[in-house]
């Protein structure tokens, strides 16, 4: 199953994403926006608002690219986010790319995994499930959550549980559209809000 998945995930996943070369001391400068919310090296002290220091630069071009289109097409087309559509709005492509580079240039701040959801959590995370049709989670984003940058895969450890939880939801109900081939709306789709609970609090500790 594992195995399988990563096939999966190389085969449809792989992608490079063409960006203007970014200056960190340049995204840094222009970063004082960004820090309201996610706090001024990208972690963010706000449950709902993504830890995005560490962050591969591709997956944060890509994001903010996507946000600054649906602000462009009424939500209609990327990633459509009331906050984030606003705030990409007015970016250029080198705006983009500066800010990308110096967020991911900063080292994310350990989270940390309950007890109690350890064993379920590196069960689901590892193994997935055959019987449910469940891809595990390790075959894109790694044995430690770090995904892989080149294929799009972004770092989803350490990351806070609320917004984890968020997401995996809106991937499941369609809200969220802007995965890859479908990819994790179509894993998404078969959790249950336990499964999200589970998941979304062991990859807080998981390095």
């Amino acid at each position: 199953m594992k195995k399988l998945g990563l096939l999966v995930c190389l085969t449809l996943g792989f992608t490079s994403f063409a960006f203007a070369e970014g200056d960190a001391e340049a995204g840094k400068a222009k970063s004082l926006t960004c820090s309201a919310c996610h706090g001024g090296d990208g972690n963010s002290a706000i449950a709902m608002n993504p830890k995005i220091a560490g962050q591969h630069e591709g997956y944060l071009v890509k994001q903010l690219t996507e946000f600054r289109l649906a602000s462009r097409t009424g939500g209609k087309e990327g990633r459509n986010n009331a906050v984030m559509n606003g705030m990409a709005a007015a970016l250029s492509d080198q705006d983009i790319a500066d800010l990308a580079a110096y967020f991911s240039s900063q080292d994310q701040k350990a989270g940390e995994t309950p007890e109690d959801v350890i064993e379920a959590g590196q069960d689901l995370y590892r193994g997935g499930d055959a019987d449910r049709g469940i891809t595990s989670c390790i075959s894109c984003h790694g044995p430690t959550g770090k995904g892989m940058g080149l294929a799009g895969f972004p770092v989803i450890s350490g990351q806070h549980a609320e917004y984890t939880s968020s997401q995996l939801k809106m991937f499941r109900d369609g809200t969220r559209a802007n995965d890859m081939n479908g990819m994790m709306r179509g894993i998404a789709a078969k959790l249950t809000d336990e499964d999200i609970e589970i998941l979304s609090k062991y990859l807080g500790g998981l390095h």
